[in-house]
């Protein structure tokens, strides 16, 4: 997860980058009544930038080499979690380590949806909550499946707070989200013993107790190997609904999800009171009373974007699986039933089966992920030519930002990426404001990252080449060298 940002862009002046280095400079892109540099109706469409791919049906990695990154990535990167790995038993110092990561008491001034100031008695009470003393020197671990989309939060509570009055997209104690299905180590319990502390593969934090159903290790961490299963293809998906099976009735699956698929029941047997011959049978986590675990049947619509397996991660299907997000509202930490930057890029390559940290931080550095990192040793120039060099499915980070590359285009590299706003200088020389708050479609080079007239690529971190195969290495390590 990333911080909300602004992205100021300058369309018509670009005084600290020499002109002369673009096919189309980018002072001359035309300005649109949206407001948003050199998009079009075209350019808004996956159509037009899978057509300037030369080999759109080519794979940019194979399944074996995905397989392998992400075996790379769980052993390599600390910000994953391998829960096969997990002993059996955990000690008080580490639960106490995860935990504290993330609930350490605010030293900032935070404000409720009123604006008013969250007095520091109840930040008292949420650490309180977090009753680090009940930890045990020792302590079983356990494991659930969540059981349906569920916020991941630093303190075990639904309070929402924010770093200034009336900017209340920001929630500050909002994390991540996880979905149906994703096993979870439990860890620890609140002191009202109503959210658990939970270890999912890419994450940890607190889940408020109702959304996980407790199970054995073996279940929770079998049921995502089940087979046969589908992969949810669409930004998200709904079951069929059921009065009959509630839990799982018009469920949201989010892009990316996988779900097994019930395999035994005949098939002119009615489920949840409907035929299944126009859908798929799924078999579903559901969290009893007691708190245990119960896989159910639900339907899914036949006719819905999902597939029987992740597509191949060629540059058709990426375009493809990022413009199915466009105009989705910003989501702080998954919020909104939307996602962040870090989360939409992450939930893009997941549909394709592509693992990666949720963070941009940590996306930025993965010793997991092929990357180019920027120090204060980089020049403009130095910067420059890497971002002219940019290729569809790079990933380029600025602190607190990350967005995904669409190609090049009129000499330069677009993007997409879910964005606070963009600025501009008008002919006139005022500064436009343009509130994009969504995932949206904008050059890269145009843009400045403050008012000091410093620009984007100035302010890179790092560059990921999430699309680059074993035998682009070498081409990768060229593109990358000053």
């Amino acid at each position: 997860m990333a911080r909300s940002i602004r992205i100021i862009a300058m369309g018509l002046l670009l005084a600290l980058s020499p002109l002369s280095v673009y096919a189309t400079p980018p002072d001359t892109l035309p300005i649109p009544p949206h407001g948003v540099l050199g998009v079009g109706d075209a350019q808004l469409t996956p159509d037009f930038w899978i057509g300037l791919q030369a080999h759109p049906d080519q794979p940019m990695l194979t399944r074996a080499e995905i397989d392998a990154r992400n075996a790379k990535l769980f052993a390599q990167d600390t910000t994953m979690h391998e829960l096969a790995a997990l002993p059996d038993t955990l000690s008080r110092a580490q639960v106490t380590g995860w935990i504290e990561h993330f609930s350490q008491r605010p030293t900032r001034t935070l404000y409720d949806v009123h604006g008013q100031v969250v007095p520091a008695s109840t930040l008292d009470g949420l650490v309180n909550g977090v009753a680090l003393d009940t930890i045990p020197e020792q302590q079983p671990v356990r494991y659930g499946l969540v059981v349906q989309r569920a916020a991941l939060r630093s303190f075990p509570t639904t309070l929402r707070v924010f770093s200034r009055r009336g900017d209340t997209d920001i929630d500050r104690f909002q994390e991540s989200a996880e979905f149906p299905g994703t096993p979870v180590a439990i860890i620890h319990a609140s002191r009202d013993g109503q959210w658990l502390f939970v270890l999912s593969p890419r994450y940890a934090a607190w889940m408020q107790r109702q959304y996980v159903a407790v199970t054995s290790k073996d279940v929770a961490l079998g049921y995502a190997a089940k087979t046969p299963y589908r992969i949810v293809t669409g930004d998200s998906v709904r079951t069929v609904f059921t009065p009959e099976q509630p839990a799982v009735s018009q469920l949201q699956l989010d892009m990316g999800t996988r779900v097994p698929l019930l395999q035994d029941l005949p098939p002119d047997q009615p489920v949840n009171g409907q035929t299944a011959y126009a859908a798929y049978t799924l078999q579903l986590p559901v969290r009893k009373d007691d708190g245990s675990l119960e896989l159910v049947p639900a339907l899914l619509q036949k006719n819905t974007d999902t597939a029987a397996d992740y597509p191949s991660l060629t540059p058709r299907h990426l375009i493809t699986q990022a413009f199915k997000f466009l105009g989705e509202r910003y989501g702080w930490g998954h919020s909104y039933d939307g996602r962040d930057c870090s989360g939409f890029v992450s939930d893009v390559y997941r549909s394709m089966g592509v693992q990666m940290p949720r963070n941009t931080g940590d996306q930025a550095k993965s010793p997991a992920l092929p990357h180019r990192l920027f120090t204060d040793a980089d020049n403009h120039e130095a910067r420059l030519k890497a971002a002219l060099q940019l290729q569809l499915g790079d990933l380029v980070y600025i602190p607190g930002h990350v967005m995904m590359v669409l190609g090049q285009w009129k000499g330069q590299p677009w993007v997409i990426h879910d964005v606070g706003g963009i600025s501009y200088r008008k002919p006139d020389g005022s500064l436009a404001d343009i509130d994009l708050n969504s995932v949206s479609v904008t050059p890269l080079l145009p843009m400045l990252y403050g008012k000091d007239g410093s620009t984007f690529i100035d302010h890179m971190t790092s560059i990921v080449y999430m699309g680059a195969s074993v035998r682009d290495k070498a081409a990768n390590d060229a593109r990358a060298a000053p």
